[in-house]
């Protein structure tokens, strides 16, 4: 009976994503809704023969996902991913269905999943990974998941569920880091050893307070948000020493960073592929997950420099000349990076802000307020202008107002292709930052306009 219901669930998730696909849409959550009707247990049933690894955590999923990826190609693993960013239970499920047989055998030895946090909790009980990576645990998406305790708590009960797995830990966040004292697995800890930027952006910490005793930490240094060297002067709770550590940021421009990164008696000269110092911590944690896969490093740290970054993710798009960067966002702690990232820009450039309030966003906009906007306003004449658009664009601009954006500077556009072509009309770059689901609705405008592949065709 159970093969039954594997064989009607894969065939009815296999039918339904070519469907959807047909009618030129992602089809990347109802066919797993579908098959996990026929079969609750499905993703289980699929997973028994395959090794994999999952990342989780509140920033940096499908970047860190990307970089592990291209390690395994270039390791000549067989694997697939949930490259589309379908990080939920029906979407893990669907991913598994598609790259199954009809009786339930996956075609591949491996995979590479991103997990949302709190789907993690059944995702990791289910696959039994060979490795998971926490990447880090801010405030995102109040409405959804709550205070950043509630986001750690389903992590926590999601790595209780992988028994087997080594367990590659943030060492600077001192949330995920506080997890190794409750678990039997080997733990990996990575970190950045030292300051990432010159200078920082404001911003509101998420985790100020031990975790322990509830005094207040001490850092020798902050990398960004609540990351770095932290430690309690009551308690003693402190940042372990890490395994994997970035040692030196030689180099950190438009395009890429240039590090150095330690792991086992060994110094890894790193080319990153993608710039932004959250990219840093991206790649540190590749490096620990291919330790815990049992990858050669050199290899993976290769890939670093190779990888193909994941759709919205610092993702360029060169049209008529013009450059326009698609950076996703969704809560302060990646805003603020992003605008790290901008105030070291070399050349002046437009700044776009795209706010959408639908449930895949997170219904609370209130955390823009955190965000320190005023920042691009102390750029000058670097900033030349900003748009917004997306459902809560009115908000958008209010903001921008509060930041002391010249009403001169600041337009409302709400068409996606208006707003393209304002964009394709500037001599300088342009930086785009779509909240989840107005990264959806812009990149299928600039797929259709101008000949781009879909989201779910990279």
């Amino acid at each position: 009976m159970r093969k039954i219901r594997v064989f009607f669930a894969v065939l009815a998730c296999k039918l339904a994503r070519t469907a959807i696909r047909l009618l030129g849409r992602g089809g990347t959550d109802f066919p797993g809704r579908l098959a996990m009707k026929i079969c609750p247990d499905l993703l289980g049933e699929l997973a028994k023969t395959v090794t994999a690894v999952i990342v989780t955590g509140t920033n940096g999923k499908t970047t860190t996902s990307r970089m592990i990826e291209q390690a395994f190609i270039d390791s000549g693993i067989s694997y697939f991913a949930n490259k589309t960013g379908a990080n939920l239970i029906s979407g893990i499920t669907a991913e598994f269905a598609v790259h199954s047989t009809a009786t339930g055998k996956c075609k591949y030895t491996h995979a590479v999943i991103e997990s949302d946090e709190a789907a993690f909790k059944q995702v990791g009980k289910l696959v039994n990974p060979k490795a998971v990576v926490v990447t880090n645990v801010f405030r995102d998406q109040l409405d959804r998941y709550g205070e950043v305790t509630h986001t750690l708590n389903n992590i926590r009960i999601g790595l209780q569920g992988c028994k087997n797995a080594v367990v590659c830990l943030n060492a600077d966040d001192s949330l995920s880091a506080s997890l190794a004292e409750e678990l039997p697995n080997e733990i990996l800890f990575y970190g950045v050893n030292v300051p990432i930027y010159k200078s920082r952006v404001e911003e509101v910490s998420d985790a100020p307070y031990c975790i322990k005793c509830k005094s207040e930490y001490v850092y020798d240094y902050v990398t960004y948000g609540h990351l770095g060297g932290y430690r309690c002067p009551h308690c003693g709770y402190a940042r372990p020493k890490p395994q994997i550590a970035v040692e030196d940021v030689k180099n950190s421009d438009a395009e890429h960073s240039e590090v150095v990164i330690s792991m086992d008696s060994r110094q890894f000269e790193t080319n990153i592929a993608l710039p932004g110092g959250y990219n840093i911590y991206n790649a540190v944690s590749a490096m620990a997950a291919g330790k815990a896969m049992g990858l050669d490093p050199d290899t993976v740290n290769s890939a670093l420099s190779q990888f193909d970054c994941g759709f919205g993710r610092m993702e360029k798009f060169d049209i008529r000349g013009h450059s326009l960067r698609m950076i996703l966002i969704k809560n302060p702690a990646g805003c603020n990076q992003v605008l790290n990232f901008l105030t070291d820009a070399a050349e002046p450039f437009l700044f776009v802000a795209c706010l959408n309030d639908r449930a895949f966003d997170g219904k609370d906009i209130s955390w823009i307020w955190d965000v320190d906007f005023e920042r691009l306003v102390e750029m000058g004449d670097k900033l030349s202008g900003v748009i917004v658009s997306g459902i809560r664009a009115d908000d958008m601009a209010t903001r921008f107002k509060y930041a002391g954006v010249p009403a001169e500077k600041l337009r409302v556009i709400k068409d996606y292709s208006r707003l393209c072509e304002a964009c394709l009309a500037q001599d300088k770059p342009v930086f785009i930052m779509p909240t989840y689901t107005a990264m959806l609705d812009l990149r299928g405008t600039i797929s259709k306009n101008y000949g781009f592949k879909n989201y779910w065709e990279k």
